[in-house]
């Protein structure tokens, strides 16, 4: 599998999406510094939102195969400037979180990673596993074998354990 480092704003759900990457039941973990994990790295969202804290990102950014830009479909706002991608010399996806919240807008949330410079998007939620399934298979590498072959195969896994 390629490596993925997740990147976002405090609470849009890097941690979550982590846990459920992972196989592992969902808690609320408040991230305050960087995990790295075999496939995973989870970053603090204060990394993301503070300049002076932000050059780590790109040092770890280093670690990874591909770098995700998280952005929740409930945000008023994105903190990723305009075609922020070229920054980093990896390949750069964008997932809009939270899709399934009442309030969620996940069209404008593209929309933003679009900006941004992601031209991979994808819609998740880690509650409901929507999408998830998807991401895991955009890191599958040759070689690699998993479970499922599709989304409902992918939340069966879940749902059995």
């Amino acid at each position: 599998m390629k490596k993925l480092i997740l990147f976002g704003r405090s609470e849009c759900g890097k941690t979550t999406l982590t846990q459920t990457l992972r196989g592992q039941e969902i808690s609320y973990h408040k991230t305050q510094y960087i995990n790295n994990f075999d496939v995973i790295i989870d970053t603090p969202g204060e990394y993301a939102e503070n300049r002076s804290l932000a050059s780590a990102l790109a040092i770890y950014s280093y670690e990874a195969d591909v770098v995700g830009l998280l952005l929740s479909a409930i945000e008023p706002y994105s903190i990723y400037p305009p075609n922020i991608r070229p920054l980093v010399n990896r390949e750069v996806i964008g997932i809009v979180t939270q899709i399934d919240r009442p309030n969620a807008n996940p069209d404008r949330a593209e929309e933003w990673l679009k900006l941004a410079g992601c031209k991979t998007i994808f819609r998740i939620s880690s509650y409901t596993k929507k999408g998830v399934w998807k991401i895991l298979d955009y890191l599958r590498e040759d070689g690699d074998v998993l479970p499922w072959d599709n989304e409902d195969d992918f939340i069966a896994q879940f749902t059995a354990q």
